[in-house]
């Protein structure tokens, strides 16, 4: 996390942008049932680079964090001249991480802070003046959690962007929560995510009903998978499903 335009401010308004910052971040992440507390944070100002163990919690920091994190920004601007508005940008990238003498050491740290302080996300805020919040996915975490259908948002809610700062160049997805035509038509967005789409000029293909059983016109339960369909549950902590089978299903449409 970094606050957009911090070096702008005189003295005490960074030092009050340095008092908020953390408590808003806090707020999210209680809001979310995340526990920051657990996470190794290096302060920097007007900056956070959190590190967080992999604990099955990905989607929901994905999604109900910067969800939180959006809407408590909108409050606390809400009460705010415009000068004095809070507005971050933000980045969620995974990989192995090494606590170091001088803070954290690892390529995944270094592809963050490149993906943070990247053209995109400056010129999705200047873009859209009205939002508080811009973030940025790495491929690998939108392909993990939003292609794998593991948060409530789709590949359609993300606009495809190329990172090219120094050294570092890579995809990334643009997200403006609340801000209107962030993100580019369904057919575009789900072929740069590698998604299917139909061929130019082909039909629309309804969507399959379930095929139940107990023969025709039955009410039986569906052996179909249907993406539309699909109950996200997160699980915390270690889990042992060797041998499980995991089984939903409805009866009827």
């Amino acid at each position: 996390m970094d606050a957009q335009a911090y070096g702008s401010n005189n003295d005490r308004e960074q030092s009050e942008i340095q008092h908020d910052l953390p408590r808003l971040l806090d707020r999210a992440a209680r809001g979310a049932g995340l526990d920051r507390a657990q996470w190794q944070i290096q302060r920097k100002g007007d900056e956070q680079l959190a590190v967080r163990p992999v604990d099955g919690n990905e989607p929901r920091l994905v999604d109900d964090y910067v969800r939180h994190l959006a809407a408590a920004l909108r409050e606390y601007n809400a009460r705010r001249v415009p000068g004095a508005r809070m507005r971050l940008r933000a980045v969620i990238h995974q990989g192995l991480v090494e606590l170091a003498d001088n803070g954290f050491a690892g390529t995944a740290v270094v592809a963050t802070a490149r993906l943070l302080n990247s053209d995109p996300l400056y010129d999705a805020l200047a873009a859209h003046p009205e939002a508080d919040l811009a973030l940025l996915l790495s491929d690998d975490v939108f392909r993990s959690t939003v292609v794998g259908r593991h948060t409530t948002l789709t590949p359609e809610d993300f606009t495809r962007v190329t990172v090219r700062v120094k050294e570092y160049g890579a995809t990334a997805w643009l997200r403006v929560p609340g801000a209107p035509g962030t993100a580019p038509s369904g057919p575009r967005t789900a072929a740069a995510a590698g998604l299917a789409e139909p061929a130019p000029g082909a039909p629309a293909r309804a969507a399959p009903g379930p095929a139940a059983t107990g023969g025709a016109g039955g009410t039986g339960i569906s052996n179909e998978y249907r993406a539309d369909r699909i109950s996200v549950t997160n699980v915390a902590g270690p889990m042992d499903a060797r041998g499980a089978v995991f089984g939903f299903g409805s009866a009827g449409d």
